[in-house]
């Protein structure tokens, strides 16, 4: 299986903006060396795992929405704080504007 990290550009009104920045961030490490050492730890075959792993970031959506896990809870807090920060109409509204995207995030059905 061949791992890539994403390399791409995209407009500034690019509705998926943000996720294609962290996918972009998240895809320069490589993940293969924990998932191979996990393996060999465990026993557990590694396509196996990188299963797991999509399974369990996928379901994530709805488990944020039950337990609120401090990664979403802390991006909503940041978009807030840097808002208040600068204190003007359009630093609210691009802080509104990331919290509407993490909660459409939040909200995606199952296989959409």
């Amino acid at each position: 299986m061949d791992l890539r990290p994403f390399h791409d550009s995209w407009s500034a009104d690019d509705p998926h903006a943000n996720f294609k920045a962290e996918v972009a961030a998240y895809t320069k490490a490589d993940p293969m060396p924990t998932i191979e050492n996990l393996s060999q730890l465990t026993g557990i075959p590694v396509d196996s795992l990188i299963r797991y792993v999509l399974v369990k970031w996928a379901a994530s959506a709805s488990e944020a929405l039950l337990a609120m896990e401090p990664i979403v809870l802390q991006q909503m807090r940041q978009a807030i704080r840097e808002a208040e920060a600068q204190g003007t109409a359009e630093s609210r509204l691009r802080a509104y504007e990331r919290l509407r995207q993490i909660l459409a995030w939040l909200d995606l059905p199952p296989g959409r």
